[in-house]
């Protein structure tokens, strides 16, 4: 409830809705013991790696984003400083880490390039976004929205890039430790088939997790009968296209950097 006061005198109460705070606590306080009971010392420094990218995302870019700076920018390097962090958590300073940021970056900046070139190209703007015009009435009119929706195109793909990345990079590297032998062509070889076999499962994980966010309203146009020419040409599924296809793009980008780095660094930290 919403409480109006004077001073020690009570205006006004207001009933809002259920108070949920309370389990939403409790679940978080599940998960954390479950994932540090499952995982150990790793369970620690991804629960870490949780709080610095909640941390990062309210406290940095959304104030700076609000005060009207430049969405995209803001995004790469908090995108940058991420995942550094979370893969320097998972491999320590070590050359992996080099070539698994390395990979995952790449993708990144090419998940941004085509997202500004597409989000031109196709005429869409940043208002297809949920609640961006409550946004501009609220006094923040002076946003540029088209310019967070292109930064929200390469964000939205970070994880399932760094995921990727770090998935050849550790294959790379058992590769690697069982034949110290190997040549650099081989193990970039190796790097780029265990990158194909992740490819079909992350670029359908993307677009499940796009598809979720839409599902009702692609119920309203197959309920109306719309023709499937206009479906595609709205703003709003044309958006959701752009972000799942332009993700899917430098998610498959990500293997070939990712093996390519891995044959350099790798080969050479082992001589």
């Amino acid at each position: 409830m919403t409480v109006s006061s004077d001073g020690a005198s009570i205006l006004s109460v207001t009933m809002v809705d259920h108070y949920r705070v309370g389990w939403e606590l409790l679940l978080v306080i599940a998960f954390s013991i479950f994932l540090i009971a499952f995982a150990g010392p790793g369970g620690i420094r991804a629960m870490l790696s949780f709080v610095i990218t909640v941390l990062c995302i309210w406290k940095v870019m959304i104030p700076y984003c609000l005060r009207g700076g430049n969405a995209i920018l803001c995004g790469l390097c908090i995108i940058t400083l991420l995942t550094a962090v979370i893969i320097l958590f998972v491999y320590g300073f070590d050359g992996r880490s080099i070539v698994a940021i390395s990979g995952s970056l790449l993708g990144v900046v090419t998940a941004c390039v085509f997202g500004i070139l597409f989000t031109r190209v196709l005429h869409i703007h940043g208002a297809i976004m949920a609640d961006s015009e409550s946004l501009l009435y609220a006094g923040y009119e002076h946003l540029n929205l088209t310019q967070i929706f292109m930064a929200s195109i390469f964000i939205g793909a970070s994880g399932a890039m760094m995921d990727l990345s770090v998935d050849i990079t550790s294959g790379m590297y058992e590769v690697l430790c069982k034949r110290p032998d190997i040549g650099r062509l081989e193990l970039i070889g190796s790097g780029i088939r265990i990158g194909q076999a992740a490819m079909g499962t992350m670029t359908t994980t993307l677009l499940l997790a796009y598809a979720g966010g839409c599902i009702t309203q692609l119920m309203v146009f197959m309920a109306q009968g719309t023709p499937m020419i206009h479906i595609l040409n709205y703003k709003y599924v044309a958006g959701e296209i752009l972000q799942t296809l332009v993700g899917s793009f430098a998610l498959v980008t990500v293997a070939p950097f990712t093996a390519l780095a891995g044959g350099v660094i790798l080969q050479k930290q082992n001589r």
